[in-house]
């Protein structure tokens, strides 16, 4: 069965999350293929809300872009997704990306929702139908998912934990929406198994969140749910290869 773990952060600027560190983890796993994301460390200074942004921080940023494209062009089966912030590059979405990373915590540096750039970002993203892994609060969640609008898939990481939580999406019917997808990053079971008994597997995606969540661990306790097989290779692999288009072999 093809596996690849949907959500992985890799970076060296100001973390150490190394790829030749993470591809031992994946193989040890027979975890063939994997997408990854710059760590926020690499992106801005998430510890204060009034952060000001710099020469310093745009080439930590560039680095940290490039140094997942680097990856990807040695390793097949390494697809990058692209973090973006407040500089709202739409260029950068020219290169191969095959998915967005859009991130903000309670107390970390907000989006600029209200410059005309972000917008337009939304738009180039959609306009390539890119699939966006966006960790949000819940209310600027909704806002972010009536900025999309359907046009590009959405996934809500560690089944919206910091969405505002599962249970809360779950009474508001977000994941009713034919384009929000979730992944199982650090997700419980009992989350796990709502989700599969209320909508399926169409739209679930296996994600260890690594470094927070190890891959090979967190596949296993997949695993051990004993789900049918048809269901564990979308969950697995097909679904995240099916929305950032890429082939099975």
């Amino acid at each position: 069965m093809l596996v690849v773990d949907s959500h992985i952060h890799c970076g060296v600027q100001k973390v150490a999350h190394p790829f030749n560190r993470i591809k031992p983890l994946l193989d040890q796993a027979g975890i063939a293929r994997a997408c990854i994301t710059s760590p926020v460390e690499d992106i801005y200074y998430r510890y204060s809300a009034a952060f000001d942004d710099n020469a310093a921080w745009q080439k930590c940023r560039a680095c940290s872009r490039e140094y997942l494209l680097e990856i990807a062009r040695a390793n097949k089966g390494i697809y990058p997704f692209y973090f973006v912030w407040n500089d709202f590059k739409t260029d950068d979405l020219n290169k191969r990306y095959y998915g967005v990373k859009w991130h903000h915590h309670e107390g970390e540096p907000p989006y600029h929702y209200s410059d005309g750039r972000c917008a337009e970002m939304i738009d180039a993203i959609c306009a390539r139908n890119l699939p966006i892994i966006l960790e949000e609060s819940f209310d600027q969640t909704i806002k972010f998912l009536d900025m999309v609008n359907e046009r590009s898939p959405v996934i809500l990481p560690h089944l919206g934990l910091v969405n505002g939580g599962f249970e809360r999406l779950y009474e508001e019917r977000v994941w009713e929406a034919n384009n929000v997808f979730a992944n199982t990053a650090l997700a419980g079971f009992r989350e796990i198994k709502i989700y599969l008994e209320t909508y399926g597997p169409d739209r679930l995606l296996f994600g260890s969140g690594y470094p927070f969540g190890l891959p090979g661990l967190l596949l296993d306790r997949l695993m051990d749910m004993r789900m049918g097989r048809k269901a564990l290779k979308k969950i697995c692999g097909e679904n995240i290869l099916r929305l950032i288009h890429a082939t099975t072999r």
